[in-house]
């Protein structure tokens, strides 16, 4: 073999294979493919962050601006303003705002805790001991099995249930139901009201942040529109889920289930 064809020889074998250059190709392709649904994921997420920025803003901007009309109507009548309504219309414009604002800080810090924050609690005496704490309203009845055990945050456990509870409340006639059982590999938490329910068609929407289906759901009920949506993070956090089915009653049924406690599968299995 010539010196120049020994020398071609040796550039051949140094160039990659077929398949090598169709695996380069593949790898490139799922890369880019890899990229580009991040980008996707990104894009989406800075629209809902707009979205829930510019609905945030809504919300505190409606009773400031009823504040600044209470204050202004004030001053330029100040012969005809009743004090008393005034500081207490003033006031419930306030404790809307600082609702608002509590929530929507509840909200950012769901799921921000490390996993050694999390314990190890019996739900049914976690809910038992959160009624107990409650003020008087529609009655609660509770159906608690004991021993259902999972691994949560209390605080924010206890403000779902909370916020269940609130809307459960608000929309019952006569009475509220709560229960914890054992379904499976998870616990079961369910709120049941004996209201109007919720139509099928409005099931996923009602955990987006600030929605109110209806005029029973309306600001003057108190409602921030959060509550749910708090109550759909928590969940999520807590590798769980939460959903609202009908109930026996005629009214709404939200399940909240978390997978149960280590101990209490080892214990069940």
């Amino acid at each position: 073999m010539s010196p120049r064809a020994k020398d071609l020889s040796n550039g051949f074998h140094g160039l990659p294979r077929a398949d090598e250059i169709m695996h380069l190709a593949l790898a490139t392709g799922n890369l880019l493919d890899r990229l580009e649904s991040a980008r996707s994921r990104v894009d989406q997420s800075l629209i809902q962050q707009r979205r829930f920025v510019s609905d945030a803003s809504h919300e505190l901007f409606t009773p400031i601006a009823g504040l600044r009309t209470l204050l202004e109507e004030a001053r330029l009548h100040p012969d005809e303003t009743d004090l008393d309504e005034l500081l207490a219309d003033a006031l419930e414009g306030v404790g809307r705002l600082q609702t608002i604002v509590t929530d929507l800080l509840v909200l950012a810090k769901v799921g921000a805790h490390t996993p050694d924050a999390f314990v190890n609690v019996d739900l049914g005496e976690m809910v038992r001991a959160a009624i107990s704490r409650r003020e008087n309203g529609v009655p609660v009845r509770l159906r608690l099995a004991p021993g259902v055990r999972a691994n949560v945050i209390d605080a924010e456990i206890t403000r779902l249930l909370a916020n269940l509870l609130d809307n459960a409340q608000r929309h019952a006639r006569h009475a509220v139901l709560v229960e914890v059982c054992r379904n499976g590999r998870y616990g079961e938490l369910a709120v049941t009201d004996d209201g109007d329910g919720i139509a099928a068609a409005d099931r996923a929407r009602i955990f987006e942040r600030f929605t109110r289906l209806d005029t029973a759901r309306c600001r003057n009920r108190g409602g921030t529109g959060l509550g749910l949506t708090i109550a759909r993070d928590i969940a999520e956090s807590h590798r769980g889920t939460i959903d609202v089915e009908d109930s026996s009653t005629g009214g709404a049924r939200f399940v909240l289930r978390l997978p149960l406690a280590d101990r209490e599968m080892s214990d069940h299995s």
